[in-house]
């Protein structure tokens, strides 16, 4: 297959916003990156959202409040598809994610939300989605799935070396010395904190790191919350955003800032304490955690090498995510691998998305001898 330009969509586990970006590929390697951009939800639309991450494991498929999210999730990202076709003369194909609202492999789980069919009949647009479902269905934990596209950013690039996503959860991507892939959920990334920010100052996160710089870390909550069976457990292995939502019980007679303080250094610990095979001689932090000096110094403390953004590879943090569902969609497409035993603990090799194309006339050639 010749490569294809597609838009790849990506609402994370922070519930601020959808980052949309192109990249052309064949789902193997990287000719070109596009142009990206980001769209805030609105403060009403975020609080709807998180009320249902809350209530998402009793609440129905049908449920008209999800059904409504669910529409304007999507119109959003219509919005930022027709915002990012002004910059580029070809797009192909989108990758979309959806937002996932619940997360729970063990029970062969997993959610994402989001009307690919009004995405595809709104953009004209073939559409691949609901990437994570089949490695679910096989036994596999779902996530991450970035490492495939880590990967092949990496390509040339010596190892071991780790790609450290810290959005809602943290995640991490270790490509070694023989360039076999290995990653894993390392544990919460901001979604704590910024929830936690929200509680106390009513902003959408610690900004500049401002509450967590000025708080002291209380050791006799953190050790506590670290005992948690989930950090025992080998990788590959993978969290849904509330899974250690009890941590904001556990600092919750602490002041601002040390609860702050706390709930940055079980990130970064959580880190710290994750088996990978091999140490790696350089780690690189993309999500929005890197922004977060707080956090990006306790790293740096912690870990025992050189930790850095991953704008210092040349790529664009900003972008990385949504990028990597563009990728994602065209390996889809050719029924490349999206799925791994070390990447994401399926049985085997595994491909994975469905693809809608809602009114598409004529079929593009590329798309009609798939």
């Amino acid at each position: 297959m010749e490569c294809l330009t597609a838009i790849g969509l990506m609402s994370g586990t922070s519930l601020d916003g959808v980052d949309a970006a192109l990249v052309c590929t064949d789902g193997e390697k990287i000719v070109s990156h596009g142009p990206g951009l980001s769209l805030e939800y609105s403060p009403e639309l975020r609080s709807r959202a998180r009320d249902l991450l809350s209530r998402a494991a009793t609440t129905s498929p049908e449920d008209s409040e999800l059904r409504a999210i669910e529409r304007d999730l999507t119109l959003r990202h219509i919005e930022a598809i027709e915002l990012l076709r002004r910059q580029t003369d070809t797009v192909d194909l989108i990758g979309f994610h959806g937002q996932t609202i619940l997360h729970a492999p063990d029970r062969r789980l997993t959610w994402q939300i989001g009307d690919a069919a009004l995405l595809s009949r709104e953009t004209g647009l073939p559409v691949i989605h609901d990437f994570r479902s089949a490695d679910v269905a096989a036994g596999g934990e779902g996530a991450p799935l970035a490492p495939w596209y880590h990967a092949a950013l990496l390509h040339g690039h010596e190892g071991p070396v780790a790609i450290l996503n810290i959005g809602g959860v943290a995640n991490v991507t270790l490509v070694d010395a023989g360039g076999d892939i290995h990653a894993c959920d390392t544990g919460p990334g901001n979604a704590l904190l910024d929830d936690w920010a929200f509680l106390h100052t009513g902003t959408a996160c610690d900004i500049d790191g401002a509450l967590a710089r000025s708080g002291t870390v209380h050791t006799d909550i953190l050790e506590p919350l670290l005992a948690d069976p989930y950090f025992s457990r080998p990788a590959p292995k993978s969290l849904d955003r509330l899974t250690f939502h009890r941590a904001m019980n556990a600092v919750k007679t602490l002041s601002p800032e040390d609860g702050a303080a706390t709930l940055v250094a079980f990130t970064v610990e959580a880190i710290r304490r994750t088996p990978l095979p091999c140490q790696p001689a350089a780690w690189y932090v993309c999500g929005g955690g890197r922004r977060n000096p707080a956090l990006m110094e306790q790293l740096k403390h912690a870990l025992p090498a050189p930790v850095l953004p991953v704008e210092k590879l040349g790529w664009n943090g900003d972008d990385l995510e949504a990028e990597c569902f563009g990728f994602l969609a065209v390996r889809a497409l050719r029924k490349l691998p999206l799925s791994a035993p070390t990447i994401t603990g399926a049985p085997t090799v595994l491909t994975g998305g469905r693809l809608t194309c809602a009114s598409l006339s004529p079929i593009p050639e590329w798309l009609a001898v798939r």
